[in-house]
């Protein structure tokens, strides 16, 4: 081969080299950007289920959301807030009620029961709720304290 012919050669595999250097450079830079993105949205998904969490808590206290309800929505919020906190004893109460009522029909699947099961079924709702009412809306004061205190209080 000639010099000539080598010389092209590695000018041509220099091309290479900085071309896919420049593309493995751009590719870092797109992951660091969507890193960024993911990290601000899991950010305003925190923020968003802990300003929801503040009205559930409050409609809580003033009986304006049935026990069942309230306490599964403010488990889920403060699953996607920080899903060690549903677990923490003071808002346990939260995921007791989830899980005694779990199983019990909503929106349309309720709707395809007969009033007979349907009246059952609002029947056990209303024994949990009567049964978790002081512990839930206790629940619901430990999240206000806690919201008062700032979001890492518990941390």
């Amino acid at each position: 081969m000639s010099s000539t012919g080598a010389l092209l050669l590695l000018v041509i595999a220099a091309m290479v080299i900085i071309g896919l250097a420049g593309y493995a450079f751009k590719l870092r830079q797109e992951v660091k950007r969507r890193e960024v993105f993911r990290i601000e949205e899991e950010q305003r998904a925190r923020q968003n289920s802990l300003e929801n969490l503040d009205y559930v808590v409050s409609a809580l206290v003033h009986e304006q959301v049935d026990i069942t309800e309230g306490a599964w929505r403010c488990k889920v919020l403060l699953e996607i807030a920080d899903p060690n906190l549903a677990g923490r004893a003071e808002f346990q109460a939260f995921a007791d009620v989830y899980n005694r009522t779990r199983y019990l029909k909503t929106h349309s699947s309720r709707q395809q029961l007969t009033p007979r099961e349907r009246m059952q079924e609002d029947k056990e709702r209303l024994a949990v709720e009567n049964e978790m009412r002081s512990a839930v809306l206790a629940a619901a004061h430990e999240v206000i304290k806690w919201r008062a205190k700032g979001v890492d209080g518990l941390h």
